[in-house]
């Protein structure tokens, strides 16, 4: 590294092209490195431990425990447990009740004594914090199902619920898709109510502060008016609940069944994500199907394998809540075009072919609220039945950069862009899979105390189109281009930000805004713009990188802070070139950060998770995210270098 390569963080450096070539050299040799012989790219999608403490209630439920397995579990929890004895959401975090509680619960299944110094602290942490009378819902019903809760105090979601017809104002359609996968084998959970008590050892009395028998078990009260009718609405069903005959109980159970039958993947799971998958081998568990039916076994075997979701090593076991193949192929040829790969190169081309052979032409649920025709590409490896727009807009811009048979390419570009067009949503943006899903009084509901139940339009989502767009030569006076661009500036925050809702956050909002908008020809020194950028320049670390806090999600304090890390500093950048300030000293600084903060192997490295499922409630550390977005930045940073 010259000399010239550092600078006082404040001061504007004069970055070396020397350094910069070889910098993208070395990313590129190492990214390169990291693709697969089919030809994608597969980064492991890190998230909290409770994925993996409730794998081992799954196969306690299942009948299929492997001590082997549960020991390995064990070693990996105590691994990722942290100091003060609690397990965080993510990275840094501050502890969390229900994800502590989880990870003390499989750990004590795991012969873990109750005794052991990481114990007490973690059930000192427990009690502070309320016990497991606060735990939130999702961990109450894996307690219920372990005998540990009472089923009665859970919020009651009746399988009837599959019977309504889809005009009606809440139906199963009204959830996002990763909601209704979870919500219809829950709503035959819940009512068969099973139980697969644990050994008498295994039990967590002492997590409850008045004891098990004073046990505080009424449900949280929220305070809106929705709120209160849902609780009422709760109150009620409980009632029916309890009546000897209820007509439509068998019928919907059935429903359900064949619901959850349908929606099974070529891999073995449910919607390509752990929680319907869990919760959808348990029902039909309840319902009676036995490990020996090939709906289970293959369900079973999907966690396992070549493409699984375990990653188990000699001494720890973990689960992926998600695998990210597409996403993360489509990422890295973009990277890799950014950084000049030719067209023809090799590991495009192989990654260009894998990703044909992914767009999905089959029927899903996207089509109860969308009449266009399939065409669009999913998150995994198997997920046909829920493809997404963000990962099929993203895909077509980094096949755009790869020498493909030009029939089939073609053939594929409008099947795609045709899908996507139709799957715009009312307001002008785009949902992730589903279309016009806004029933935001769902939220509200006593079951929704984790995550979110719906998936409305979002601005990077939307941003994405938009460039995609604006890279196939759409310009305004494009209907939907022009409502999708109305959408993003009412969607501009007032101090100029935009909400990152799948990244970790505003930098994230912007880095996918303002690339956009340079696609579709906007003006670049437009008022609404230069906020953008006034805003990155502002929130630029003394390091010269960007980071911003989890936790700025909800605390203004943390808004647009954080520690720095390479994918956030990679998106500002992003951003500020696309808005033409490439040689601003605080575009320079940035690039200088990257610069020095490349490790000997060429990656980056980022513990810090940057990547959203639900805000707050659900983070991601996506392994790939280090690798590439610094790379795509630099090799944008030179090539507007040389264009100038």
């Amino acid at each position: 590294m010259s000399e010239s390569a550092v600078s006082h963080p404040l001061i504007a450096p004069s970055v070396v092209r020397s350094d910069l070539d070889r910098v993208i050299e070395q990313a590129v040799s190492h990214l390169l490195a990291l693709q697969y012989d089919e030809g994608y790219w597969w980064g492991e999608l890190e998230s909290n431990v409770t994925i993996t403490s409730e794998h081992l209630f799954l196969t306690h439920i299942l009948g299929v425990a492997d001590k082997q397995e549960w020991t390995k579990i064990a070693a990996y929890l105590r691994e990722r447990q942290r100091e003060d004895g609690t397990w965080a959401i993510w990275y840094n975090g501050n502890g969390d009740l229900s994800t502590t509680i989880e990870a003390y619960l499989a750990l004590k299944m795991a012969g873990v004594s109750p005794d052991e110094p990481e114990m007490t602290r973690a059930r000192a942490f427990i009690l502070a914090q309320g016990g497991v009378e606060k735990a939130r819902v999702f961990t109450k019903i894996w307690l219920a199902l372990l005998g540990e809760w009472d089923w009665h105090k859970t919020p009651m979601m009746p399988p009837e619920l599959i019977l309504l017809p889809r005009w009606f104002p809440v139906n199963i359609y009204s959830f996002g898709c990763w909601a209704r996968g979870t919500v219809v084998p829950m709503t035959v959970i819940q009512s068969l109510r099973p139980v697969f008590p644990l050994p008498r050892w295994a039990h967590i009395d002492e997590l409850f502060i008045s004891g098990v028998k004073r046990a505080n078990r009424s449900l949280p009260k929220k305070a809106s008016r929705w709120a209160k009718a849902f609780a009422f609405a709760d109150r009620m069903l409980k009632v029916y609940d309890r009546l000897p005959l209820k007509p439509f109980r068998k019928r919907a159970i059935q429903a359900a069944e064949r619901w959850i039958l349908e929606r099974q993947e070529e891999d073995g799971s449910w919607g390509g994500i752990q929680p319907p998958w869990v919760y959808s081998l348990i029902a039909l568990h309840a319902i009676g199907y036995k490990m020996d039916h090939p709906v289970l076994q293959k369900g079973l075997a999907g966690f396992y394998g070549e493409k699984g979701f375990a990653i188990e090593d000699e001494g720890t076991f973990r689960l992926q809540s998600c695998l990210s193949p597409v996403w993360d192929a489509a990422l890295a040829m973009l990277a890799l075009e950014d950084a000049g790969l030719p067209a023809d190169h090799p590991a495009l081309v192989k990654a260009g072919e894998w990703l044909l052979d992914e767009q999905i032409f089959t029927d899903g649920d996207w089509q109860v609220r969308c009449k266009g025709r399939p065409g669009g590409w999913a998150f995994e490896f198997a997920n046909d039945i829920y493809p997404d727009t963000d990962d099929s807009a993203v895909v077509m811009i980094a096949l755009m950069g790869a020498k493909l048979p030009a029939r089939r390419k073609e053939q594929a570009f409008d099947r795609g862009l045709e899908w996507l067009l139709a799957m715009q949503s009312r307001g002008g943006g785009w949902g992730a899979f589903d279309r016009n899903s806004t029933r935001t009084l769902l939220r509200k509901i006593p079951f929704a105390d984790f995550g979110e139940m719906i998936d409305p339009p979002s601005v990077d989502v939307t941003a994405h189109i938009v460039e995609l767009l604006g890279k196939l030569g759409y310009r305004k006076g494009f209907r939907p281009l022009d409502r999708a661009l109305c959408y993003l500036k009412g969607e501009q925050e007032e101090d100029g930000a935009w909400f990152g809702r799948w990244g970790v956050n505003l930098t994230y909002g912007i880095g996918c805004v303002l690339p956009a908008l340079a696609a579709v020809g906007e003006e670049m020194d437009a008022p609404y713009v230069r906020r953008a950028v006034d805003w990155l320049i502002a929130h630029q670390n003394e390091d010269s990188g960007w980071g911003e806090r989890i936790e700025g999600y909800a605390d203004p304090k943390w808004r647009g802070r954080g520690p720095s890390t390479a994918s956030q500093t990679a998106w500002a950048l992003l951003g500020l070139i696309a808005a033409g300030a490439v040689e601003q000293p605080v575009t320079r600084r940035g690039i200088d950060y990257l610069i020095r903060t490349q490790q000997e192997d060429g990656g980056w490295d980022e513990q810090y998770f940057t990547g959203t499922g639900f805000p707050m409630d659900f983070m991601i550390n996506y392994h790939l995210y280090r690798d590439v977005f610094p790379l795509m930045a630099l090799g944008r940073y030179r090539r507007a270098l040389q264009i100038e």
